[in-house]
Protein backbone atom coordinates (compact mmCIF):
# COMPACT_ATOMS: atom_id res chain seq x y z
CA UNK A 1 0.00 0.00 0.00
CA UNK A 2 1.23 3.61 -1.01
CA UNK A 3 0.25 6.50 1.44
CA UNK A 4 -1.72 9.25 0.35
CA UNK A 5 -0.80 12.53 0.61
CA UNK A 6 -2.07 14.27 4.02
CA UNK A 7 -5.03 16.17 3.86
CA UNK A 8 -4.59 20.00 4.32
CA UNK A 9 -7.70 21.01 6.27
CA UNK A 10 -7.23 20.55 10.13
CA UNK A 11 -8.39 16.89 11.22
CA UNK A 12 -8.19 15.40 7.50
CA UNK A 13 -7.47 11.52 8.15
CA UNK A 14 -4.75 9.94 5.89
CA UNK A 15 -6.07 7.91 3.65
CA UNK A 16 -4.97 4.50 1.21
CA UNK A 17 -7.10 2.11 -0.62
CA UNK A 18 -4.97 -0.56 -2.91
CA UNK A 19 -7.26 -2.08 -5.96
CA UNK A 20 -9.24 -5.31 -5.85
CA UNK A 21 -10.40 -8.19 -8.21
CA UNK A 22 -13.17 -9.99 -7.28
CA UNK A 23 -15.40 -13.03 -8.63
CA UNK A 24 -19.54 -12.67 -8.48
CA UNK A 25 -20.70 -15.16 -6.41
CA UNK A 26 -17.22 -15.36 -4.38
CA UNK A 27 -15.65 -12.91 -2.06
CA UNK A 28 -12.83 -10.29 -1.76
CA UNK A 29 -11.28 -8.15 0.72
CA UNK A 30 -9.23 -4.93 0.95
CA UNK A 31 -8.02 -2.64 3.09
CA UNK A 32 -8.02 1.33 4.49
CA UNK A 33 -5.55 2.74 6.47
CA UNK A 34 -6.87 5.95 8.48
CA UNK A 35 -4.56 8.31 9.84
CA UNK A 36 -5.32 10.98 12.66
CA UNK A 37 -2.89 14.04 11.14
CA UNK A 38 -5.24 16.72 13.63
CA UNK A 39 -3.77 17.87 17.24
CA UNK A 40 -7.18 16.46 18.57
CA UNK A 41 -8.68 12.83 19.71
CA UNK A 42 -11.08 12.32 16.42
CA UNK A 43 -13.68 9.67 15.98
CA UNK A 44 -14.55 8.42 12.04
CA UNK A 45 -17.23 7.17 10.76
CA UNK A 46 -16.82 4.86 7.83
CA UNK A 47 -19.50 4.04 4.70
CA UNK A 48 -18.83 2.54 0.88
CA UNK A 49 -20.63 4.73 -2.01
CA UNK A 50 -20.87 4.42 -5.29
CA UNK A 51 -22.07 0.86 -7.27
CA UNK A 52 -20.11 -0.68 -4.83
CA UNK A 53 -22.15 -0.32 -2.21
CA UNK A 54 -24.90 -2.82 -2.26
CA UNK A 55 -22.44 -5.85 -1.79
CA UNK A 56 -19.60 -4.34 0.27
CA UNK A 57 -18.79 -3.31 4.04
CA UNK A 58 -16.67 -1.98 6.43
CA UNK A 59 -15.00 -3.41 9.43
CA UNK A 60 -15.17 -1.65 12.04
CA UNK A 61 -17.92 0.97 10.34
CA UNK A 62 -16.40 3.33 12.93
CA UNK A 63 -12.76 4.14 15.04
CA UNK A 64 -11.54 6.41 17.33
CA UNK A 65 -7.73 7.83 17.00
CA UNK A 66 -5.03 9.83 19.02
CA UNK A 67 -3.33 12.70 17.41
CA UNK A 68 -0.60 10.93 15.09
CA UNK A 69 -2.05 7.61 15.01
CA UNK A 70 -3.49 5.15 12.47
CA UNK A 71 -5.94 2.04 11.87
CA UNK A 72 -6.45 -0.11 9.44
CA UNK A 73 -10.00 -1.28 8.37
CA UNK A 74 -10.94 -4.00 6.37
CA UNK A 75 -13.20 -3.55 3.33
CA UNK A 76 -15.29 -6.83 2.60
CA UNK A 77 -16.51 -7.16 -1.56
CA UNK A 78 -19.24 -10.19 -1.74
CA UNK A 79 -20.95 -9.41 -5.41
CA UNK A 80 -23.81 -11.95 -6.45
CA UNK A 81 -23.51 -14.35 -9.34
CA UNK A 82 -26.38 -12.51 -11.79
CA UNK A 83 -26.30 -10.27 -14.61
CA UNK A 84 -27.05 -7.27 -12.79
CA UNK A 85 -23.20 -7.79 -11.84
CA UNK A 86 -21.42 -6.43 -15.48
CA UNK A 87 -17.91 -7.71 -15.76
CA UNK A 88 -15.07 -4.59 -15.97
CA UNK A 89 -13.64 -2.05 -13.46
CA UNK A 90 -15.96 -0.74 -10.86
CA UNK A 91 -15.02 2.25 -8.56
CA UNK A 92 -14.86 1.65 -4.91
CA UNK A 93 -15.23 5.12 -2.74
CA UNK A 94 -15.52 4.86 1.39
CA UNK A 95 -16.87 8.24 2.81
CA UNK A 96 -14.80 9.63 6.18
CA UNK A 97 -16.72 11.48 7.84
CA UNK A 98 -14.90 13.13 11.02
CA UNK A 99 -16.73 13.72 14.27
CA UNK A 100 -15.30 16.84 14.97
CA UNK A 101 -14.68 18.42 12.11
CA UNK A 102 -17.34 17.23 9.22
CA UNK A 103 -16.66 19.70 7.29
CA UNK A 104 -13.05 17.55 6.32
CA UNK A 105 -15.37 14.53 5.21
CA UNK A 106 -13.63 12.62 2.19
CA UNK A 107 -13.91 9.95 -0.20
CA UNK A 108 -10.80 7.83 -1.17
CA UNK A 109 -11.41 5.70 -4.12
CA UNK A 110 -10.09 2.92 -5.63
CA UNK A 111 -10.97 0.54 -8.76
CA UNK A 112 -12.25 -3.21 -8.09
CA UNK A 113 -12.12 -5.35 -10.71
CA UNK A 114 -15.28 -7.72 -12.01
CA UNK A 115 -14.07 -10.52 -13.32
CA UNK A 116 -16.46 -12.33 -16.33
CA UNK A 117 -18.40 -15.54 -15.82
CA UNK A 118 -20.75 -17.66 -18.33
CA UNK A 119 -23.65 -18.96 -17.25
CA UNK A 120 -26.72 -20.41 -19.67
CA UNK A 121 -30.34 -21.29 -18.53
CA UNK A 122 -31.94 -23.21 -21.64
CA UNK A 123 -34.60 -25.24 -22.37
CA UNK A 124 -36.18 -27.68 -25.45
CA UNK A 125 -40.09 -27.41 -25.70
CA UNK A 126 -41.31 -30.28 -26.45
CA UNK A 127 -38.98 -32.61 -24.99
CA UNK A 128 -41.08 -34.68 -26.92
CA UNK A 129 -42.37 -34.82 -30.36
CA UNK A 130 -44.48 -37.14 -32.48
CA UNK A 131 -45.01 -37.56 -36.52
CA UNK A 132 -44.35 -39.02 -39.86
CA UNK A 133 -41.20 -37.20 -41.31
CA UNK A 134 -40.53 -34.36 -39.41
CA UNK A 135 -40.85 -32.38 -36.15
CA UNK A 136 -40.86 -28.59 -34.68
CA UNK A 137 -38.86 -27.85 -31.33
CA UNK A 138 -38.50 -24.22 -29.50
CA UNK A 139 -35.41 -23.60 -27.94
CA UNK A 140 -35.29 -20.61 -25.31
CA UNK A 141 -31.63 -19.51 -23.84
CA UNK A 142 -31.24 -16.75 -21.46
CA UNK A 143 -27.75 -15.73 -20.61
CA UNK A 144 -27.30 -15.45 -17.30
CA UNK A 145 -23.86 -14.41 -17.34
CA UNK A 146 -22.36 -10.96 -16.66
CA UNK A 147 -20.83 -10.61 -20.05
CA UNK A 148 -22.45 -10.42 -23.85
CA UNK A 149 -22.38 -14.03 -25.53
CA UNK A 150 -22.74 -15.13 -29.01
CA UNK A 151 -24.83 -18.55 -29.06
CA UNK A 152 -24.38 -21.01 -31.34
CA UNK A 153 -26.37 -24.58 -31.36
CA UNK A 154 -24.59 -28.20 -32.01
CA UNK A 155 -26.66 -30.99 -32.44
CA UNK A 156 -25.94 -34.34 -31.60
CA UNK A 157 -27.58 -38.06 -32.46
CA UNK A 158 -26.46 -41.16 -31.95
CA UNK A 159 -26.90 -42.32 -35.85
CA UNK A 160 -27.11 -40.80 -39.00
CA UNK A 161 -31.27 -40.77 -39.25
CA UNK A 162 -32.28 -37.20 -38.38
CA UNK A 163 -31.06 -33.71 -39.58
CA UNK A 164 -31.27 -30.59 -37.96
CA UNK A 165 -32.17 -27.19 -39.18
CA UNK A 166 -31.61 -23.86 -36.75
CA UNK A 167 -33.74 -20.54 -37.52
CA UNK A 168 -31.75 -18.14 -36.60
CA UNK A 169 -28.63 -20.29 -36.66
CA UNK A 170 -26.87 -17.54 -33.88
CA UNK A 171 -28.48 -15.50 -31.17
CA UNK A 172 -26.58 -12.65 -29.43
CA UNK A 173 -27.38 -11.87 -25.94
CA UNK A 174 -27.01 -9.43 -22.88
CA UNK A 175 -26.41 -10.43 -19.92
CA UNK A 176 -30.27 -11.13 -18.81
CA UNK A 177 -31.45 -11.36 -22.24
CA UNK A 178 -33.51 -14.16 -23.39
CA UNK A 179 -34.05 -15.41 -27.01
CA UNK A 180 -35.28 -18.94 -28.43
CA UNK A 181 -34.28 -20.26 -31.90
CA UNK A 182 -36.77 -22.75 -33.58
CA UNK A 183 -35.57 -26.44 -34.57
CA UNK A 184 -36.63 -28.40 -36.99
CA UNK A 185 -35.69 -32.32 -36.62
CA UNK A 186 -36.32 -34.31 -40.12
CA UNK A 187 -36.14 -37.93 -40.89
CA UNK A 188 -34.59 -39.78 -44.02
CA UNK A 189 -37.16 -42.23 -44.83
CA UNK A 190 -40.27 -42.75 -43.64
CA UNK A 191 -42.25 -45.88 -41.50
CA UNK A 192 -44.66 -47.71 -43.75
CA UNK A 193 -45.97 -50.65 -41.06
CA UNK A 194 -44.87 -51.53 -37.34
CA UNK A 195 -44.05 -50.27 -34.71
CA UNK A 196 -42.65 -46.19 -34.36
CA UNK A 197 -39.26 -45.21 -34.22
CA UNK A 198 -38.00 -43.61 -31.62
CA UNK A 199 -34.72 -40.93 -32.33
CA UNK A 200 -32.99 -39.52 -28.99
CA UNK A 201 -30.65 -36.35 -30.10
CA UNK A 202 -29.18 -33.72 -27.52
CA UNK A 203 -28.82 -30.05 -28.80
CA UNK A 204 -25.69 -28.19 -26.97
CA UNK A 205 -25.42 -24.73 -27.05
CA UNK A 206 -21.82 -23.12 -27.51
CA UNK A 207 -20.73 -19.72 -26.02
CA UNK A 208 -18.22 -18.19 -28.41
CA UNK A 209 -16.85 -15.43 -26.40
CA UNK A 210 -16.48 -18.27 -23.13
CA UNK A 211 -14.52 -20.34 -25.04
CA UNK A 212 -12.35 -17.35 -26.80
CA UNK A 213 -11.73 -16.48 -23.42
CA UNK A 214 -10.60 -20.01 -22.29
CA UNK A 215 -8.84 -20.17 -25.60
CA UNK A 216 -6.52 -16.92 -24.30
CA UNK A 217 -6.10 -17.94 -20.72
CA UNK A 218 -4.34 -20.26 -18.42
CA UNK A 219 -7.37 -21.21 -17.17
CA UNK A 220 -10.85 -22.08 -18.37
CA UNK A 221 -13.46 -19.76 -17.95
CA UNK A 222 -16.28 -20.47 -16.09
CA UNK A 223 -18.83 -21.77 -17.86
CA UNK A 224 -22.20 -23.61 -17.23
CA UNK A 225 -23.46 -25.06 -20.12
CA UNK A 226 -26.34 -27.58 -19.67
CA UNK A 227 -27.08 -29.80 -22.55
CA UNK A 228 -30.48 -30.35 -23.79
CA UNK A 229 -32.06 -33.84 -24.58
CA UNK A 230 -35.14 -34.53 -26.55
CA UNK A 231 -36.21 -37.07 -28.88
CA UNK A 232 -38.14 -37.55 -32.01
CA UNK A 233 -41.03 -40.48 -32.46
CA UNK A 234 -41.80 -41.58 -35.72
CA UNK A 235 -44.61 -42.68 -35.87
CA UNK A 236 -45.87 -45.18 -38.91
CA UNK A 237 -47.61 -44.11 -42.12
CA UNK A 238 -50.13 -47.14 -41.94
CA UNK A 239 -50.92 -47.93 -38.27
CA UNK A 240 -51.81 -51.77 -36.50
CA UNK A 241 -55.67 -50.69 -36.14
CA UNK A 242 -55.08 -49.35 -40.39
CA UNK A 243 -54.14 -52.70 -41.04
CA UNK A 244 -56.63 -54.66 -39.29
CA UNK A 245 -59.42 -52.37 -40.66
CA UNK A 246 -58.32 -53.03 -44.53
CA UNK A 247 -57.76 -57.17 -43.59
CA UNK A 248 -61.30 -57.29 -42.41
CA UNK A 249 -63.02 -55.30 -45.74
CA UNK A 250 -61.14 -57.42 -47.54
CA UNK A 251 -62.55 -60.71 -46.13
CA UNK A 252 -66.42 -59.05 -46.18
CA UNK A 253 -65.57 -57.92 -49.40
CA UNK A 254 -64.54 -62.04 -50.47
CA UNK A 255 -67.58 -63.42 -48.68
CA UNK A 256 -69.87 -60.91 -50.07
CA UNK A 257 -68.45 -62.30 -53.71
CA UNK A 258 -68.50 -65.76 -52.87
CA UNK A 259 -71.71 -66.14 -50.88
CA UNK A 260 -73.47 -63.18 -50.30
CA UNK A 261 -74.16 -61.98 -53.82
CA UNK A 262 -75.03 -65.61 -55.65
CA UNK A 263 -78.08 -65.71 -52.87
CA UNK A 264 -79.22 -62.74 -53.69
CA UNK A 265 -79.04 -62.50 -57.44
CA UNK A 266 -80.95 -66.48 -57.07
CA UNK A 267 -83.45 -64.33 -54.51
CA UNK A 268 -83.78 -61.66 -56.67
CA UNK A 269 -84.53 -64.21 -59.91
CA UNK A 270 -87.01 -66.05 -58.23
CA UNK A 271 -89.07 -62.59 -57.10
CA UNK A 272 -88.87 -61.52 -60.41
CA UNK A 273 -90.28 -64.40 -62.23
CA UNK A 274 -93.11 -64.75 -60.05
CA UNK A 275 -93.85 -60.95 -60.42
CA UNK A 276 -94.29 -61.73 -64.36
CA UNK A 277 -96.46 -64.63 -64.27
CA UNK A 278 -100.07 -63.48 -64.74
CA UNK A 279 -102.14 -63.19 -61.64
CA UNK A 280 -105.53 -65.26 -62.14
CA UNK A 281 -108.68 -63.65 -62.45
CA UNK A 282 -111.20 -63.70 -59.67
CA UNK A 283 -113.95 -66.42 -60.85
CA UNK A 284 -111.74 -68.68 -63.45
CA UNK A 285 -112.06 -69.38 -66.73
CA UNK A 286 -115.42 -71.52 -68.02
CA UNK A 287 -115.05 -73.13 -71.98
CA UNK A 288 -112.02 -70.50 -73.14
CA UNK A 289 -114.02 -67.40 -71.86
CA UNK A 290 -113.38 -64.69 -69.47
CA UNK A 291 -115.69 -63.91 -66.77
CA UNK A 292 -116.66 -60.31 -67.29
CA UNK A 293 -116.74 -60.70 -71.48
CA UNK A 294 -120.54 -61.80 -71.06
CA UNK A 295 -123.75 -59.51 -72.56
CA UNK A 296 -125.64 -60.57 -69.65
CA UNK A 297 -128.37 -62.05 -72.14
CA UNK A 298 -127.93 -65.47 -72.65
CA UNK A 299 -129.28 -68.17 -70.67
CA UNK A 300 -127.30 -70.09 -67.96
CA UNK A 301 -125.80 -73.60 -67.35
CA UNK A 302 -126.34 -73.79 -63.95
CA UNK A 303 -129.17 -76.26 -62.32
CA UNK A 304 -130.56 -74.36 -60.13
CA UNK A 305 -131.09 -77.23 -57.66
CA UNK A 306 -130.15 -75.74 -54.86
CA UNK A 307 -133.21 -73.33 -55.44
CA UNK A 308 -135.47 -75.96 -56.39
CA UNK A 309 -135.60 -74.74 -59.61
CA UNK A 310 -134.19 -73.65 -63.25
CA UNK A 311 -131.68 -70.88 -62.47
CA UNK A 312 -131.06 -68.33 -64.46
CA UNK A 313 -126.43 -67.87 -65.01
CA UNK A 314 -124.55 -64.56 -64.80
CA UNK A 315 -122.17 -64.63 -66.92
CA UNK A 316 -119.87 -62.05 -66.41
CA UNK A 317 -118.64 -62.75 -63.00
CA UNK A 318 -121.29 -61.49 -61.07
CA UNK A 319 -121.43 -61.82 -56.91
CA UNK A 320 -122.08 -65.87 -57.05
CA UNK A 321 -125.15 -67.25 -56.02
CA UNK A 322 -127.64 -64.52 -57.52
CA UNK A 323 -128.94 -61.81 -60.01
CA UNK A 324 -130.22 -59.29 -57.47
CA UNK A 325 -129.24 -55.81 -57.61
CA UNK A 326 -125.97 -54.85 -57.32
CA UNK A 327 -124.42 -57.99 -59.50
CA UNK A 328 -121.47 -57.19 -61.48
CA UNK A 329 -122.52 -58.45 -65.30
CA UNK A 330 -119.15 -57.56 -66.54
CA UNK A 331 -118.11 -54.48 -69.04
CA UNK A 332 -116.47 -53.21 -66.18
CA UNK A 333 -112.76 -51.31 -66.06
CA UNK A 334 -110.11 -50.77 -64.23
CA UNK A 335 -110.52 -47.31 -61.73
CA UNK A 336 -108.99 -45.57 -59.15
CA UNK A 337 -109.70 -42.97 -56.88
CA UNK A 338 -108.10 -40.71 -54.66
CA UNK A 339 -109.69 -39.24 -50.77
CA UNK A 340 -107.80 -36.10 -49.88
CA UNK A 341 -108.21 -35.36 -45.84
CA UNK A 342 -107.00 -32.01 -44.42
CA UNK A 343 -107.99 -31.30 -40.81
CA UNK A 344 -106.80 -28.85 -37.90
CA UNK A 345 -105.28 -30.91 -34.37
CA UNK A 346 -107.36 -31.94 -32.24
CA UNK A 347 -110.42 -32.10 -34.70
CA UNK A 348 -112.09 -34.96 -36.54
CA UNK A 349 -112.43 -34.49 -40.34
CA UNK A 350 -113.95 -37.33 -42.90
CA UNK A 351 -113.69 -37.77 -47.00
CA UNK A 352 -115.16 -39.92 -48.83
CA UNK A 353 -115.88 -41.24 -52.06
CA UNK A 354 -119.59 -42.12 -53.46
CA UNK A 355 -119.91 -45.41 -56.04
CA UNK A 356 -121.70 -43.75 -59.38
CA UNK A 357 -125.30 -45.24 -59.39
CA UNK A 358 -125.44 -48.18 -61.47
CA UNK A 359 -122.13 -49.56 -61.01
CA UNK A 360 -120.36 -51.58 -58.37
CA UNK A 361 -116.87 -51.12 -57.27
CA UNK A 362 -114.45 -54.51 -57.25
CA UNK A 363 -111.70 -52.49 -54.74
CA UNK A 364 -108.09 -54.80 -54.39
CA UNK A 365 -105.89 -51.95 -53.90
CA UNK A 366 -105.55 -49.53 -51.14
CA UNK A 367 -102.06 -47.25 -50.38
CA UNK A 368 -102.58 -44.59 -47.39
CA UNK A 369 -99.67 -41.50 -47.26
CA UNK A 370 -98.93 -39.65 -44.55
CA UNK A 371 -96.06 -37.85 -45.85
CA UNK A 372 -96.01 -35.23 -42.95
CA UNK A 373 -95.47 -37.68 -39.89
CA UNK A 374 -98.91 -36.36 -38.86
CA UNK A 375 -99.61 -38.03 -35.35
CA UNK A 376 -103.13 -39.23 -35.18
CA UNK A 377 -106.11 -42.23 -36.34
CA UNK A 378 -107.63 -42.83 -39.35
CA UNK A 379 -110.63 -45.48 -40.46
CA UNK A 380 -110.96 -46.80 -43.64
CA UNK A 381 -114.82 -47.80 -44.48
CA UNK A 382 -116.48 -49.33 -47.27
CA UNK A 383 -120.14 -48.84 -47.23
CA UNK A 384 -120.74 -50.78 -43.37
CA UNK A 385 -117.96 -52.33 -43.23
CA UNK A 386 -114.97 -51.01 -41.42
CA UNK A 387 -111.99 -51.91 -42.98
CA UNK A 388 -108.61 -50.56 -40.64
CA UNK A 389 -107.78 -48.00 -38.56
CA UNK A 390 -104.04 -47.09 -38.69
CA UNK A 391 -102.06 -44.93 -36.23
CA UNK A 392 -100.79 -42.49 -38.31
CA UNK A 393 -97.08 -42.14 -36.26
CA UNK A 394 -96.77 -46.03 -37.50
CA UNK A 395 -96.34 -45.39 -40.68
CA UNK A 396 -95.51 -42.53 -43.75
CA UNK A 397 -96.73 -45.20 -46.62
CA UNK A 398 -98.99 -47.98 -46.46
CA UNK A 399 -100.40 -50.63 -48.86
CA UNK A 400 -103.27 -53.13 -48.62
CA UNK A 401 -103.89 -55.63 -51.68
CA UNK A 402 -106.64 -58.16 -51.89
CA UNK A 403 -106.78 -61.23 -54.30
CA UNK A 404 -110.27 -61.67 -54.32
CA UNK A 405 -111.91 -57.87 -55.03
CA UNK A 406 -114.16 -56.35 -52.24
CA UNK A 407 -117.82 -55.39 -53.65
CA UNK A 408 -118.71 -51.70 -52.92
CA UNK A 409 -122.56 -51.46 -54.33
CA UNK A 410 -123.87 -48.54 -56.10
CA UNK A 411 -124.33 -45.52 -53.81
CA UNK A 412 -122.12 -46.91 -51.31
CA UNK A 413 -119.22 -45.13 -50.20
CA UNK A 414 -115.39 -45.47 -49.61
CA UNK A 415 -114.74 -42.87 -45.99
CA UNK A 416 -111.26 -42.22 -44.74
CA UNK A 417 -112.31 -40.39 -41.09
CA UNK A 418 -109.24 -38.97 -39.77
CA UNK A 419 -109.05 -37.68 -36.22
CA UNK A 420 -105.42 -35.36 -36.64
CA UNK A 421 -103.59 -35.52 -32.44
CA UNK A 422 -100.28 -33.42 -34.05
CA UNK A 423 -99.42 -32.28 -37.34
CA UNK A 424 -95.87 -33.69 -38.70
CA UNK A 425 -93.09 -32.07 -40.20
CA UNK A 426 -92.68 -32.44 -43.92
CA UNK A 427 -89.42 -32.49 -45.87
CA UNK A 428 -89.04 -28.57 -45.36
CA UNK A 429 -88.28 -28.71 -42.09
CA UNK A 430 -91.03 -27.10 -40.77
CA UNK A 431 -94.13 -27.82 -38.98
CA UNK A 432 -97.11 -28.10 -40.50
CA UNK A 433 -99.87 -26.19 -39.53
CA UNK A 434 -102.78 -29.41 -40.37
CA UNK A 435 -102.44 -32.87 -40.06
CA UNK A 436 -102.89 -33.88 -44.27
CA UNK A 437 -103.95 -37.53 -45.53
CA UNK A 438 -104.32 -38.82 -49.01
CA UNK A 439 -106.16 -42.56 -49.41
CA UNK A 440 -106.14 -43.91 -53.13
CA UNK A 441 -108.24 -46.57 -53.61
CA UNK A 442 -108.05 -48.88 -57.02
CA UNK A 443 -110.27 -51.55 -58.24
CA UNK A 444 -112.42 -52.53 -61.25
CA UNK A 445 -115.83 -50.25 -61.76
CA UNK A 446 -118.89 -52.49 -63.71
CA UNK A 447 -122.17 -52.08 -64.43
CA UNK A 448 -124.45 -54.32 -62.64
CA UNK A 449 -127.76 -55.87 -63.56
CA UNK A 450 -130.99 -54.19 -63.19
Amino acid sequence: MTPSAPSSGPGAPGLDIPAVTVTPGGTATTSLTVRNDSDIVEAYTLEVVGDCAPWATVEPARISLYPGTSETVTITLAPPRSPEVRAGDVPLGVRVLPAEHPESVTVPETTVHIEAFHELRTEILPRRRRGWLRGRYRVVVRNEGNTPTQIAFRPEQAGEELRFGFVPANLELAPGESAETRLRVRTGKPVWFGKPAVWPFTVHPTDSAAEAEAEGSARPATYVRPPLEAEFVQIPIFPKWLLALLAAILALLLAWFALVRPAVRSAARQAADEVVQPRPTPGGDKNGQSPGTGNGTGAGTGTGKEQGGTGTGVPGGGSPGGTGPGSSVGGGEQSSTTIDVETAGGQDKTGSYTVPKGKVFGVTDIVVANFQGDEGVMTITFGDRKITTIALETFRNQDYHWVTPIEIPANATVTAKVTCAKPGTPATGRQAQQCHEVLNVSGELANVAQ
